[in-house]
């Protein structure tokens, strides 16, 4: 089959790889529909944490936002799944530890992460190796688009969760890009007051074709009461802004993750007595996100630009925006063309 492959920072290429077979609790998916995420960016660059810390290595094949038919089973798993549409959790933890046991196989310290840590295989390929027990499968009123986009959905609906807004609540969210506006939209399905902060003209003209209640710039940004703030940026001034802004006895999110460390002040933290939440990954969320994307709560196409081929692909990462893309920041890849 044919697949990606990063082989060092700024060389990839499309090659033919053994396809995915089937063991005990998998299944192979052939994969529809595949996002390229800002860790996929991180990889190419060659600036990754993981590629730091050993837990990743060239050379890797990326792509864990994704969604296919289930193709193949292996022994133990119930042939009734074959033909269906899914998508699946990136986190793959042992099943045994006591994190695993108890909900968090996402912080697993030896799990596997889908076309990120320790090797798995990713997703932009024909097909993808996936166990069983990862699947969430998709209804008929998830198309191909949604389907791919369940992953950075789930992701943006635990950051909401988190910062457990209630009607008339006013959220500021930092980063208006995927994450930022997928959670911008989840907020204001909760009936939140949503404001988006960015920093880019054609990044805020594009946030305010959704109608959320005010984008703003850091010089334009009013003084209001946040319940929440939220931030979704890889920026390492904006956790210290984030405690800065939001009011006493309230919550502030981080989803995003700097390249360089941040720092807050907690005595900040302790007088103003904020709750301060950290989330990494989607597994948690993943259901919910299917269930707003199925019932039209949440819409996340606009989001995608344009969908590519893998031959595509490096042009991509270089840079090159593909002919004819929108304004939205996510970039979808179907491995079949």
């Amino acid at each position: 089959m044919r697949a990606f492959v990063l082989t060092a920072p700024h060389t990839a290429t499309v090659v033919d790889v053994e396809p995915p077979r089937a063991g005990p609790d998998q299944v192979v998916v052939d994969m529809a529909r595949v996002g390229v995420c800002g860790t996929d960016q991180e990889f190419y660059t060659g600036e990754m944490a993981y590629l730091a810390d050993g837990f990743a290595s060239y050379p890797i094949r990326l792509g864990h936002e994704w969604c296919g038919t289930i193709s193949a089973v292996g022994d133990g798993v119930d042939p009734d799944l074959l033909g269906r549409r899914t998508t699946g959790d990136t986190m793959l933890g042992c099943g045994t530890c006591a994190r695993c046991r108890s909900g968090r196989h996402h912080v697993c310290a030896s799990r596997y992460e889908i076309g990120v840590r320790h090797g798995w295989p990713g997703a932009l390929a024909e097909q993808l190796l996936v166990p069983a027990s990862a699947l969430h499968l998709l209804p008929d009123a998830v198309d191909d688009t949604s389907g791919a986009m369940v992953e950075p959905g789930g992701n943006a609906l635990r950051a909401v969760r988190a910062a457990q807004l209630t009607p008339g609540d006013c959220v500021l969210i930092a980063g208006p890009g995927t994450i930022g506006l997928l959670a911008g939209l989840f907020a204001r399905a909760a009936g939140a007051q949503v404001h988006l902060l960015g920093t880019t003209t054609a990044s805020l003209e594009f946030a305010r074709t959704f109608g959320f209640d005010g984008v703003w710039k850091a010089e334009d940004l009013p003084e209001l009461a946040w319940d929440a703030v939220i931030d979704a940026t890889n920026a390492p001034t904006i956790p210290a802004f984030a405690l800065d802004q939001v009011e006493p006895g309230k919550r502030v999110v981080y989803i995003g993750v700097a390249g360089s460390p941040s720092t807050i002040d907690t005595r900040t933290l302790a007088l103003k007595d904020v709750t301060a939440v950290g989330i990494l990954g989607a597994s948690a969320g993943l259901d919910g996100a299917i269930a707003a994307y199925a019932d039209g709560s949440v819409d996340p196409e606009p989001l995608v630009q344009a969908t590519i081929g893998l031959d595509g692909l490096a042009e991509a990462f270089r840079g090159v925006r593909p002919s004819g893309a929108g304004p939205g920041p996510k970039l979808h890849v179907d491995p079949r063309g």
